[in-house]
């Protein structure tokens, strides 16, 4: 599929998932800042409910009339859940527990493991047809992981709470599982429906766990509300729907190594925003989650 990817609908998939990663990049602070008011869950819960109601207007001005069947159900479901629910819960845990650097580390397993978990399904169903077996991309791969370990500029040690890494590494098979159950979606249905409805599960997910801290969400003042309608619109909404796209028209393994860029993004914005100084380790690193993330969606022209 992805050989057949018009060159016009490649670039768009390559914009839109830099854009996107420059909304991730930035949706830490906005995280930090927000989760002072209210509590993880119940921020997530705020987030995706006024995601649903951004992507449900977005559906009626499309006009598209699809129907969901009770076929997409256990799809929409599991990548709700994983991709939104589960994934928020176990990195909001895990980054409590250990250093932000540390869980940037995990988080960028997760092209490694898409990879793999491509490979080996690939290699089951006898196909032989992908541009996964192609080195360029285990390279481009290898190489953007090796960046963000420089990156984050930590050295490959345990210091965490161990609880921490379990949680970490949840979040990056959510993730992957995420991508691997909205796949089949795109052959039956628009980003747009896909994405509502992920994000209408995801949402119901986070319900039970927001109940459970209710008696501890704080007062909001201006700053904390256009914080957590920064993560709703351009994290949530727009962001899930234009990683959708790319995941469309690139394919999941191709996609998922730009996740690599989101700790790229947090490191260059506290040195252009705070004035932070970056090491020459940070630097060399940089350009390795570039270099790695050109290799993996290098296609023939």
């Amino acid at each position: 599929m992805q050989h057949n990817v018009q060159p016009e609908s490649r670039r768009s998939a390559i914009l839109a998932n830099a854009v996107c990663v420059l909304f991730w990049g930035f949706s830490f602070i906005s995280i930090k800042v927000a989760v002072t008011v209210f509590p993880p869950m119940t921020l997530g819960a705020l987030r995706f409910a006024i995601a649903v109601v951004i992507l449900a207007v977005i559906r009626g001005i499309q006009n598209l009339r699809e129907r969901l069947s009770p076929r997409d159900i256990p799809l929409l479901v599991v990548s709700g859940i994983s991709g939104v629910t589960l994934y928020f819960f176990c990195e909001n845990n895990g980054v409590a527990l250990v250093s932000a650097s540390e869980a940037s580390i995990i988080i960028a397993s997760i092209p490694v493991l898409t990879l793999l978990t491509e490979f080996i399904w690939g290699k089951f169903r006898a196909s032989k047809d992908t541009p996964l077996f192609k080195k360029s991309v285990w390279l481009g791969v290898f190489l953007s992981m090796v960046g963000v370990i420089l990156v984050a500029g930590v050295s490959i040690t345990i210091t965490g709470n161990a609880a921490g890494y379990v949680f970490m590494g949840g979040a990056a098979l959510c993730w992957v599982a995420y991508g691997f159950a909205t796949k089949p979606l795109f052959a039956r249905h628009s980003q747009s429906f896909i994405v509502f409805w992920q994000n209408f599960f995801g949402f119901l997910g986070f319900l039970p766990f927001a109940i459970m801290e209710f008696n501890r969400i704080g007062k909001p003042g201006p700053a904390v509300i256009l914080h957590v309608l920064f993560l709703a619109v351009f994290c949530s909404a727009i962001g899930y729907l234009i990683y959708a796209h790319a995941m469309r028209a690139l394919g999941v393994s191709a996609t998922s190594v730009f996740i690599n860029l989101v700790p790229l993004v947090t490191v260059s914005a506290g040195f252009i925003i705070l004035g932070e100084r970056l090491t020459p380790l940070q630097w060399a690193g940089a350009v390795l989650v570039l270099t790695g993330v050109y290799f993996t969606i290098r296609r023939s022209k």
